[in-house]
């Protein structure tokens, strides 16, 4: 009786385990949607022209950002800022002008071409350039643009320095002076800030240092690359655990977590790069990671179209983040997605977004181009 007590037990045991395996279902996970990559041709870039093309002379509306000291200084945008006056602000006038540069050394054919050349011959005169020049040594307008609009007026220069061009040569010369004056502002102010900016609008230091840091990579300006290589390490190299759900703020074009991440991967060896940001942000290396993009509810309000470029600077940082780091390969595939989310809308009527996102969308191509 004992036996079969403990027969009929093992029965029902095996028969419980095969009933279990029998309710074991796979369960697929969902597959990865694979963007289509983004491409800079021609046709994108006569498209693209148009937004510079249009603004670059367009004088008003404007926003002067400037601290007034007297009537002296209540003077028309071209009076104040003979080279960059046009595009509603001084920095979107300037990245207005590098992107033309851009398109012309990529695309020799390019519409308009004669046009683009005669305004920036115009635009980028050495006496308007040195009138900008003396406009920073006013007394209430050293800290002017600090430090987005110094970053692209470096990245204009870089842009021209690397174009075999003799139009590059001529305006790289007139630019001199003030990319002199600028860098020097880099180096005499970073010493002196002693806690970086996270935001995702304009003054984030993250992406004010990147792009002086490709500047001084490019032309091999020790003093500043050195200057940034360390304070980027002062700045970011304990962060751990960046909030990116917490992103985008309402009017973020900026990601303050990837733009603190493309910072950190210009300045530290690739494997010192890995173990950081395995602790910075851990989830990118989730094959399954992801990003929803920025979405824009009203494209004719000026800060509500941030979110496009949201876009497309998450973009060219998460391509960067994951140049030449294969176990982050995947990243790309989110930086496609919101490059093609953003990228059909930008070219209309709604000057808003149009004086400056042209600038963003090639900015982004150009890095999803140079995978």
């Amino acid at each position: 009786m004992k036996k079969l007590t403990i027969l009929s037990l093992l029965a029902l045991s095996l028969s419980c385990n095969t009933s279990d395996k029998k309710e074991v279902k796979k369960v697929s996970l969902p597959e990865v949607e694979i963007a289509p990559i983004p491409t800079l041709d021609l046709v994108e870039a006569n498209r693209l022209a148009q937004l510079p093309l249009h603004c670059m002379d367009t004088e008003y509306p404007n926003k002067l950002n400037q601290t007034i000291g007297g009537d002296e200084d209540l003077q028309s945008p071209k009076a104040l800022h003979p080279a960059f006056y046009g595009c509603f602000d001084w920095h979107s006038a300037v990245h207005g002008h590098w992107s033309l540069v851009s398109l012309l050394k990529q695309f020799p054919e390019l519409d308009n071409k004669e046009l683009i050349i005669e305004k920036l011959k115009a635009n980028i005169s050495k006496a308007n350039i040195l009138a900008e020049v003396e406009y920073f040594y006013g007394k209430h307008n050293t800290s002017y643009e600090r430090t987005y609009g110094w970053a692209w007026l470096l990245k204009l220069a870089e842009e021209l320095h690397t174009w075999d061009d003799p139009l590059a040569r001529e305006l790289e010369t007139n630019l001199q002076p003030l990319t002199d004056l600028l860098v020097q502002k880099y180096i005499e102010f970073l010493p002196k800030l002693n806690y970086p900016i996270r935001v995702g609008e304009h003054t984030n230091t993250a992406f004010g240092l990147t792009f002086a840091y490709d500047y001084a990579k490019t032309v091999g300006h020790t003093q500043l690359l050195q200057m940034i290589e360390q304070r980027a390490r002062d700045f970011y190299m304990n962060d751990e655990g960046c909030p990116i759900s917490w992103e985008p703020s309402g009017f973020d074009f900026l990601s303050p977590c990837l733009e603190e991440a493309a910072i950190m991967k210009r300045v530290l060896a690739k494997e010192e790069f890995k173990t950081w940001v395995s602790k910075f942000l851990p989830q990118l290396s989730d094959k399954n990671f992801d990003i929803a993009t920025g979405k824009v509810s009203d494209r004719t309000d000026g800060k509500l179209v941030h979110l496009d470029g949201v876009n497309f600077s998450r973009a060219w940082s998460l391509n960067i983040i994951a140049q030449d780091i294969d176990e982050l390969g995947h990243l790309k595939n989110i930086a496609n997605k919101h490059i093609n989310y953003s990228l059909p809308s930008i070219v209309d009527d709604n000057y808003e977004g149009g004086h400056w996102l042209g600038s963003f969308a090639i900015y982004a191509l150009n890095a999803a181009s140079n995978d």
